[in-house]
């Protein structure tokens, strides 16, 4: 693996594994958990917790076992479908900023404080910046969902929204300088770079094998869904027009894109009836297909 690419939870495993009959072999996940550094006993431990919790059942013992997902678990193994598409479309300039700041200003009394942190949270999570107590900033059209969410919480009349193209904050006012100070950037990229070195590595050996085995090409999946989730999940989507130049996120992408339609043209080859392929494969064939839309997550 490459170096500095994080570790990967036993229970992340087991979830990524999941087929689209929504059964996990587990011959196939002691065989990817060893290859991933695991040992047979965080697995046989994580699945225990999971039966346990009533998230799989079991039938059968050690690898000749079979797990039966009681509901769909791989929400978490890629971001919202939506989000990677605009993103993608960012990367292809299909998406141009249009130059508006969009603000969203609050004032919860203590009283609300769950409401008043919940609507924090969900500005943070779609890509907007604190700029002071209780005023965030985001360069996408976030406020539909903003405003959702907002009354939703019974707090709607505590939200005040407006645009700008005239955004300043001291004496920054060029839309670069003021993306490079309210966003972690240098962050960001740094998650890209794990990604992209992930991918690089794993594509090289895509393409230069003769042939990989199918638990080879389950091994990279997985590496290569939870690196991607890692860096996708805290990037704002800022347009192009803000970011540094070459950006490290687009090249990620770029690279993510091309080693999972390699992936997916040998699950293409060896699906069927009796082996069906993950459903891993099928979010992700959906993910990354560019297409330009709103940038929600």
């Amino acid at each position: 693996m490459p170096e500095n690419v994080p570790e990967i939870p036993t229970r992340l495993l087991v979830h990524a594994l999941v087929r689209e009959d929504g059964t996990v072999d587990a011959g196939e996940l002691y065989t990817v958990a060893g290859a991933l550094g695991m040992s047979d006993q965080q697995v046989r431990l994580c699945i225990k917790r999971l039966v346990t919790e009533g998230r799989f059942t079991h039938e059968g013992r050690g690898r000749k076992a079979l797990l039966h997902a009681t509901a769909d678990v791989t929400g978490s193994l890629v971001p919202e479908v939506e989000y990677v598409r605009y993103a993608y479309a960012q990367d292809h300039g299909q998406a141009p900023w249009d130059g508006v700041w969009h603000l969203f200003a609050f004032a919860v009394p203590e009283s609300a404080r769950a409401a008043r942190d919940a609507l924090r949270d969900t500005l943070v999570g779609l890509g907007a910046a604190a700029v002071q107590g209780g005023l965030y900033v985001s360069a996408n059209p976030i406020g539909e969902h903003v405003e959702a969410q907002a009354r939703h919480l019974g707090i709607l009349d505590a939200l005040t929204t407006f645009t700008s193209d005239d955004l300043r904050i001291g004496d920054r006012r060029d839309a670069t300088d003021l993306a490079a100070g309210l966003w972690p950037l240098d962050e960001i990229a740094g998650r890209y770079d794990t990604l992209a070195a992930l991918a690089r590595a794993r594509l090289g050996q895509l393409d230069g094998a003769t042939t990989t085995t199918g638990a080879d090409q389950l091994t990279i999946a997985v590496e290569l869904a939870a690196q991607f989730t890692r860096a996708m999940e805290p990037d704002p989507l800022l347009p192009p027009q803000l970011l540094p130049r070459p950006w490290a996120g687009a090249h990620a992408r770029d690279l993510a894109a091309r080693c999972w339609a390699r992936l997916l043209e040998h699950q293409a080859s060896t699906g069927s009836d009796e082996h069906p392929r993950l459903r891993l494969f099928s979010l992700y064939a959906d993910a990354i297909r560019p297409a330009p839309g709103p940038a929600a997550r």
